[in-house]
């Protein structure tokens, strides 16, 4: 697949302390990509790099073959963690100035607000001003602002902070559809199951470096089927000490469980069942938590909250 945006050995220090350590990666043209790690990982410097809005110390960033030019933003719809909006224009207003400011015509922009607002359920909100907005309701106008002008490019940044599952639904389908009429996607994220949902390709980072990156179904196979799901009634957290078991993660109503090559599954299953109500379980792949989990040794508390 065509490249599309490429970094090659990029660094930024800050105070001593590297923030994004020699990190390279290729995003596919076309592609949803996911830069994914826990809080602190490098993600948002990252992002701040490719947007030109910091430089880094070393390395180069290219976009479509070519270094970065100054009407590189507006070929790309940019949403950053820190989210902002002019909270006294009405919703009508500040998605025209917006969009004026990326190079699109007002006559351009006033033929797709409306489609846009009913798409994101805001349409009764057109005439209203921003501040009367809940939190959510604002983040969804702020996605409008960043797809808009149409951009060849799209990156957000911790795109689902905040947002209810209903509206996490809505804007991956969005995303979706922005895949299918070819644009790219680069989203990066701490919640590992919404970037398993969406990207083609991932890149996982811990403390500046990269740790793996390639695409999703590549990596899932190299993990191997070793995991076993197991919806279960009562505490499962026993399970950790049945042999066989490698590692045990504990979710609400169910567990999974990564095995040790060669371990008896039927076996397993049978010594938790002896113990617990077993409504379901299933052999699976290891889901990218658990490959987060397992090459970065990282205490899984550092993947919670936002």
């Amino acid at each position: 697949m065509q490249e599309y945006l490429r970094l090659d050995d990029i660094c930024k220090t800050y105070d001593r302390t590297a923030a994004v350590d020699r990190l390279t990666l290729s995003v596919p043209k076309g592609s949803i990509y996911g830069i994914i790690g826990p809080n602190g990982a490098g993600k948002t410097t990252t992002i701040r790099m490719i947007m030109d809005i910091i430089a880094p110390d070393s390395g180069t960033i290219m976009i479509d073959g070519e270094k970065v030019t100054s009407d590189f933003r507006n070929r790309v719809g940019y949403l950053p963690e820190e989210r902002g909006l002019y909270k006294k224009m009405t919703l009508a207003e500040v998605i025209t100035y917006l969009a004026e400011i990326k190079g699109c015509g007002r006559a351009e922009v006033a033929g797709e607000i409306d489609g846009w607002l009913r798409k994101m359920s805001l349409a009764e909100y057109k005439g209203g001003k921003v501040e009367e907005l809940s939190k959510g309701m604002q983040q969804k106008l702020q996605f409008i602002t960043t797809l808009i002008h149409k951009p060849d490019l799209i990156i957000l940044d911790e795109l689902f902070s905040g947002l209810d599952p209903l509206n996490i639904e809505l804007i991956k389908g969005i995303l979706l559809e922005e895949k299918r009429k070819g644009t790219t996607i680069l989203f990066s994220t701490h919640v590992m199951e919404q970037a398993e949902k969406l990207c083609d390709y991932i890149c996982l980072i811990n403390r500046g470096q990269k740790v793996l990156d390639g695409r999703l179904s590549d990596i899932k196979a190299k993990f191997g089927t070793n995991s076993i799901q197991v919806d279960i009634d009562g505490d499962g957290t026993f399970a950790r000490d049945i042999p066989g078991v490698d590692n045990l993660t504990e979710f609400n109503n169910y567990i999974e469980l990564k095995l040790a090559p060669g371990a008896d599954n039927q076996a397993i299953l049978k010594e938790i069942a002896s113990r617990v109500l077993v409504r379901r379980f299933e052999l699976m792949e290891p889901s990218l938590y658990d490959i987060f989990i397992e090459v970065t040794r990282i205490d899984p508390k550092e993947l919670k909250g936002d």
